[in-house]
């Protein structure tokens, strides 16, 4: 017999009832491409990751544009004040004192003669230098006992669950006028300590929580059981999963770190002159607020703005970081 040849049919594919498409063999056997660009074929697209995510809701959040501009300017100022104040903050006439505003001194003159221009715009290193460092400092021990309380349990995470009540105890206010009224010094360090040593227990919390749910997941268990080690487990599987509730946190506090600060200098407990800060101009102000109220109403000014970016700050890092919210 002679031999025969048959021709492949073409592939049938259903379009809509009572009827057919015949789509050609290597069509339908081809699976769908991307549309190729100048350089070929378009990449695939890579695994989104929630920080990925929460970078790309950031970038078009305008609450988190505004607040990452006047953060910015703020650190500008703090680091070369000179740029838009030339003058000294500690350069004072008496014979100016609760003058108002005048060509070259915007902003007037406080009780001391002090131009008010030049004394806000240096405040600002000091707040800043103040909430970027307790906010570092709670944020690592916080986060340091956390981690190690929530992964091993036992009596480790019974005596820091302990020790954190204690400190929740102790007034924030009160705790500072009993411990910096002993201590002279004339830097930031002992307003710094001071913040850390009460701000920790809330990073702990917040850190001791995310571990434990974080720990109870299938991928830990299962690097667990392929005999991964504590530390590992800790550093590459728990920590990087666990850290987003601790930024949005101490992201929010350090505005709260800067305004204590600010009422810790009010209160004569915390920076002392002639260290330049707000709350002391805030409190040299107030007893004269009547016959000069400039005097106080541009550092109260700068201080309200300066803790309402970072507090709008955490909360649109929170809403970018959170599953729920999306």
């Amino acid at each position: 017999m002679p031999e025969q040849h048959y021709e492949p049919e073409p592939a049938v594919a259903g379009a809509v009832i009572g009827g057919t498409v015949d789509v050609g063999v290597e069509e339908a056997g081809t699976p769908e491409r991307r549309p190729k660009g100048r350089g070929g074929p378009g990449p695939r697209d890579k695994p989104r990751s929630l920080w990925s995510d929460a970078w790309r809701d950031l970038r078009r959040n305008p609450v988190f544009l505004v607040s990452g501009l006047v953060i910015l300017f703020l650190v500008l100022i703090s680091l070369w004040p000179s740029l838009i104040a030339s003058g000294s903050p500690l350069k004072c006439d008496l014979a100016r004192a609760q003058e108002g505003s005048q060509p070259g001194h915007p902003f007037g003159f406080d009780g001391q003669g002090c131009d008010v221009y030049t004394r806000t715009v240096h405040g600002a290193r000091t707040s800043v230098t103040v909430g970027v460092l307790a906010t570092l400092g709670v944020a690592v021990l916080g986060s340091v006992l956390g981690v190690l309380a929530g992964f091993f349990g036992g009596v480790w995470d019974s005596v820091l669950s302990r020790v954190t009540d204690v400190f929740f105890a102790i007034p924030v206010v009160l705790g500072g006028l009993v411990l910096l009224s002993v201590i002279t010094s004339n830097t930031v360090w002992p307003v710094i300590g001071f913040i850390v040593l009460l701000g920790w227990p809330q990073i702990f919390r917040i850190a001791r929580g995310s571990v434990i749910t974080v720990k109870q997941n299938d991928y830990v268990q299962a690097a667990r059981a392929l005999g991964a080690s504590p530390s590992r487990l800790m550093l590459r599987h728990i920590a990087p999963n666990a850290v987003a509730p601790v930024i949005v946190v101490a992201t929010i506090a350090l505005g709260t770190y800067i305004a204590l600060e600010a009422t810790l200098s009010y209160l004569g407990v915390g920076l002392k002159p002639p260290s330049v800060s707000w709350g002391i101009d805030i409190s040299a102000a107030s007893p004269y607020v009547r016959n000069a109220p400039h005097a106080l109403l541009w550092p109260s000014g700068a201080l309200a703005i300066t803790v309402l970016a970072f507090i709008m700050l955490g909360d649109a890092v929170r809403d970018a970081l959170d599953p729920k919210l999306r």
